[in-house]
Order: C-alpha cells, then structure tokens, then sequence
C-alpha cells in the first residue's frame, strides 16, 4: 500500500466482509461493468492501460472466476459494455469505446459471455450504467433484469472503480431506496474484482494535461470503495463459490 493510500486508510478506513452467493434466501445477480477492450486490455484505445497493469489483470481473473461459477450454477449475468456513438464527446475524456472501434467489446477472455444463455448484455452510452439502461419507452433494462430473476443482491465488479462502477453503485442504492427495484436488498462490491486507471502527477503534466488531471490508482480504487460504502453498499474481499 503506497504512502498516501495508507494515510487516507487510516482516516478513512474501510469495513470488508466475505459473501456467499448461495447463501439461504438470496438469490445474487452478478453485475460485470465495463470490462472491454478499450479500459482493459493494452493498447486497445486512449482510455486503455498502456502497459500490462496487475490491478486491471488481477481483475479481469476475478471476473471470469466469477463468471464461469455463476453461469454453471445457471446464476444470471449482467455485463454492461461501454459503447459511445462515434463523434459524440463525452467530457472530460477522450473519444473512447466508439461503436465499430473493437474497444467497445469483451475483452477477449470475456468474450464467451456474448452467448451465453446466463448473461443479459447492455450496451450503455453513458458513465453510469442504470441511466444507460433506460430504454425509450421509458422501461429499466436492469429494473427488467431484477424482476424476471427475482434478484435480491448484486454482486458488482468492474472498471472504474470510482468512476463507471461507482455511478452505476450509488444510483441503484438510490433506486433501491425509493422502491424502483422491488426485491434487491443489498449491493456488494467486490475489491478485487475492480480496478481504476493510472495517471501519476508527473505523467499527467508531463503529457500537457495538468496537474489536476493526476489519477493515481491505488488510492482512486480505494477512495471509489470508500464512497460506495459510505453510501450503503457493502465490500466483498473473498467471495465464498460451491466447488
């Protein structure tokens, strides 16, 4: 744990606990955000890691663990694809995950999930993925999804952990809380299975976008935790899967 993210622990501290998907009474939805191309593998766009980075490795292992349990366990799936309309900007970033690009899609060791019979895939045109979800009739693509599974918990990994992941955590608590999601009762996010980008100071002024555009990852992850759990949501270190 690096200096600053240790002084931010110990005047933050932040609370994990194990889950168990499987346990009496819940029925758990994972929810996989954003992990595509153009956030998580190499080189793939301007928003992607630009060397190998184990923070976004470590997380995308976690996910397909994850992933592989829940579909043979017949368990659904929801994984959000970030996919902007080509030419549309979304400030403060880049053009990125454009449609037609291939940054929009899995990363390749998620591909499988295109077809499988357990995944709901959405593609979201936006940061955060329960606005993203609303369709023009006016209908919920994850209010949708939590009905016709009877879903009581989420299980939420994904990229960033303080932007995409924390957006879409802290609007469906708020969803939650004002009865627009009949049966979810908590949302669990799981450490290891998110991840944030890197952008040191000295990279970010080096690079002509100043200082203020810094995003150090270790803390930027911990920070995003923070402020999900601050909000209700409850962090997962070990997720408890049937062997």
């Amino acid at each position: 744990m690096s200096d600053l993210t240790e002084k931010i622990s110990a005047a933050m501290p932040l609370a994990f606990a194990e889950y168990n998907p499987a346990a009496a009474g819940r029925k758990t939805g994972l929810v996989i955000v954003d992990e595509v191309n153009g956030f998580a593998t190499v080189g793939a766009g301007a928003l992607a890691p630009p060397a190998p980075n184990e923070q976004v490795s470590v997380m995308v292992e976690e996910t397909v663990h994850l992933a592989r349990h829940f579909s043979a366990q017949g368990w659904p799936i929801l994984a959000f694809l970030d996919t902007h309309t080509p030419g549309k900007p979304e400030p403060p970033y880049p053009p990125h995950c454009e449609a037609g690009t291939g940054e929009e899609e899995l990363v390749p060791e998620l591909k499988w999930l295109e077809t499988d019979k357990q995944t709901t895939l959405v593609r979201k045109d936006c940061i955060n993925g329960f606005v993203g979800a609303m369709r023009p009739d006016g209908s919920n693509a994850v209010v949708d999804w939590v009905k016709a599974n009877g879903i009581t918990d989420f299980l939420v990994v994904g990229i960033c952990t303080d932007i995409c992941v924390m957006d879409f955590v802290l609007t469906t608590l708020s969803a939650r809380n004002h009865d627009m999601l009949p049966g979810l009762k908590d949302i669990y996010v799981y450490d290891k299975g998110c991840s944030t980008y890197d952008l040191p100071r000295n990279v970010a002024e080096e690079s002509g976008f100043g200082a203020a555009a810094a995003h150090p990852q270790e803390p930027t992850h911990y920070m995003g935790l923070y402020f999900m759990a601050s909000r209700g949501a409850q962090l997962v270190n070990k997720v408890i899967l049937p062997s």
